[in-house]
């Protein structure tokens, strides 16, 4: 309540999302790649119940093919309409500890747009050919349909994985030689990111649990694992081809970018960590991520770490959305951009709308100057309701 966070759609939202069909429509296969043959899961969460992006990977003659299969929301949601109009002003879902505020409805958000198992849903896939060295040598963004093989959450694909669990290795029998290939191919691309010089802050999220009443009795840590970092390699992997992609096209489109820290907090910090015994290299003031992810890798168990991790993290600056792509510092990336998440952020549902006009033909100069008209208030829109 105190930071105004919507909590109920008005009546005119809801009815559109009442209008929106709860199967796919048969003419909306028209023109899309059909991938239904294709095996795919999703891995998320035990509670998840909006499911945005869904697998796939094959390999052969050294080469994987990994599909990324975002939920094609764009086609239930039009720009401009009661729908897009509400989701603008909420910006992001909310997750809260005992509830989620979608930005859409939950007929939508849980259903028709939901990558949910055994149904057939729309999707905007990005299907890369990686090689062994994690460089995406082809690429191809396309609008498709699939039908998700099995839904998978995190404690499963990553008991698989270590040999923990007969149970669920048994039930997902046919599934495990692609769970190793996806560990596999997880490794290689964080090693090629860390060769790069991505900063890799791994705090320990907290997990609130309430009881009945929904008073908070216990928190615990919520551990990334095997399982989650497949997922964030695989997601961060198509957003950067994805941005690389549309900024050398020069359309329209909306980044994900970080800065360079301040040079003046980075000298403060350098002072800092001097006492610690620590010193960090900025020839002419400049700062490059390899020297922070490598003074997060020294401290590394030391008993100084989480101050001094928390202390770099807050000496950076904040990632935020906008329509130059003046690249990720934290990631080390040239081109970074949100397209993996259209059911809970804003900006990647914008994104997908262009992808859609550019693949259909429809980016003429009118849809240009529409886009280059409203792209700068929505980074600065839902930057900032990113942050509330």
């Amino acid at each position: 309540k105190s930071f105004n966070i919507p909590s109920v759609f008005p009546d005119k939202v809801l009815r559109q999302a009442d209008r929106v069909p709860d199967h796919v429509q048969e003419a909306d296969l028209d023109g899309r790649l059909d991938l239904r043959n294709l095996v795919t899961v999703t891995i998320d969460g035990e509670d998840a119940k909006d499911l945005d992006d869904a697998i796939s990977l094959t390999k052969d003659d050294g080469i994987y093919h990994l599909g990324v299969h975002i939920a094609d929301v764009s086609n239930y949601v039009q720009g401009g309409s009661a729908l897009d109009r509400e989701a603008l002003k909420r910006g992001t879902s909310v997750y809260l500890a005992d509830r989620v505020i979608p930005m859409l409805p939950e007929r939508l958000s849980n259903g028709i747009c939901s990558l949910n198992q055994g149904q057939d849903r729309l999707t905007l896939s990005c299907l890369m050919d990686v090689n062994e060295k994690g460089k995406v040598i082809s690429h191809k963004i396309a609008e498709t349909v699939i039908r998700v093989d099995e839904r998978m959450c995190y404690t499963d694909v990553k008991n698989i994985l270590e040999d923990t669990d007969e149970v669920a290795k048994k039930r997902y029998e046919a599934l495990i030689p692609m769970f190793f290939l996806m560990k596999e191919l997880s490794g290689i691309l964080r090693s090629r990111r860390h060769t790069r010089g991505s900063i890799d802050f791994d705090f320990p999220e907290s997990k609130i649990i309430l009881n009945a009443a929904g008073k908070a009795i216990d928190v615990k840590p919520y551990e990334a694992n095997v399982a989650t970092r497949i997922i964030e390699d695989f997601m961060l992997m198509a957003n950067e081809t994805v941005a690389e992609d549309y900024y050398w096209q020069e359309i329209p489109f909306l980044y994900r970018i970080h800065e360079k820290p301040d040079e003046e907090k980075m000298a403060k910090l350098g002072t800092f960590i001097n006492n610690f015994g620590y010193t960090l290299r900025m020839p002419g003031g400049e700062i490059h991520p390899k020297e922070l992810q490598k003074l997060l890798e020294k401290i590394e168990g030391t008993p100084e770490e989480a101050l001094l991790s928390r202390l770099t993290l807050r000496s950076m600056k904040q990632a935020k959305y906008s329509t130059l792509n003046s690249g990720h510092f934290g990631l080390a990336a040239k081109y970074y951009t949100h397209f993996t998440s259209p059911i809970r952020r804003y900006p990647d549902l914008q994104i997908h709308r262009i992808i859609k006009d550019n693949l259909r033909g429809r980016m003429n100069d009118a849809k240009r100057n529409h886009y280059e008209k409203i792209l700068p208030e929505v980074a600065m829109e839902t930057s900032s309701l990113e942050r509330r």
